[in-house]
């Protein structure tokens, strides 16, 4: 507990006193959205469902050791 302690004076002493309560805000802001992230994926694979994909690129493999060949 001592160890959180350090760390919170630290963090008040480099941000100051006023940008605390932003910071804590936005912290949990941040947590809101992954926790609901997180869920919404959980739900995706308990579903079986994906979101849809883009579309699949073919090509041509290139070897860039070998020099180009002209055509």
């Amino acid at each position: 507990m001592s160890e959180l302690a350090l760390i919170l004076l630290v963090v008040v002493v480099v941000l100051g006193i006023k940008k605390l309560p932003e910071l804590t805000r936005s912290a949990g802001k941040a947590a809101r959205i992954f926790k609901s992230e997180a869920k919404a994926l959980k739900e995706q694979d308990a579903d079986g469902t994906r979101p849809a994909t883009g579309p699949v690129v073919q090509g041509t493999v290139v070897d860039r050791d070998e020099p180009p060949t002209r055509t």
